[in-house]
C-alpha cells in the first residue's frame, strides 16, 4: 500500500487532502469520512450490522489527532471521535469514493431520509 505524504484540513471546505507517495490525491468530504467511520458505531460488531447514518450532512472535523504510525483519529463537531482512520483505510475511502458514496446516497433514498445541506 502506498504510504501517506500530506494530510490537510480545509475547514470552510470541510474537507480533508490526503496524500499519498504513489502520486494520489483524495478530497474526502467531512460528511463521506463520518458516515464511513471505521468505528463499532457505525460499522457494528460484525457484518450486517452497520448503522445508516443521518443527518450528518454539515458535520465538520474539529481535530485531527495521530495514532502510531499508521492512522488518524478524527474528532467530529457531532461529538463522533471513536473511529480509527488507518492509511490504508483512508486510501481506500479515496479510490473507491464514487461507488461507496453512491451506494450511501441509494441507502438514505431507500430508508426515507432527504439530506438537508446548509
Amino acid at each position: 500500500m502506498p504510504h501517506p505524504t500530506a494530510i490537510n484540513l480545509k475547514t470552510k471546505s470541510r474537507m480533508l487532502v490526503v496524500q499519498y507517495d504513489d502520486g494520489s490525491e483524495f478530497e474526502l468530504n467531512c460528511e463521506y469520512l463520518r458516515v464511513h467511520s471505521p468505528s463499532a458505531e457505525v460499522k457494528g460488531h460484525g457484518p450486517g450490522q452497520s448503522v445508516l447514518q443521518t443527518g450528518k450532512e454539515n458535520v465538520s472535523i474539529k481535530h485531527i489527532e495521530p495514532v502510531g504510525n499508521y492512522a488518524v483519529k478524527l474528532i467530529f463537531d457531532d461529538g463522533h471521535n471513536t473511529g480509527i482512520y488507518t492509511w490504508d483505510y483512508l486510501y481506500e475511502l479515496g479510490r473507491q469514493k464514487d461507488s461507496k458514496w453512491s451506494t450511501y446516497l441509494e441507502a438514505l433514498a431507500k430508508a426515507g431520509y432527504a439530506r438537508k445541506i446548509v
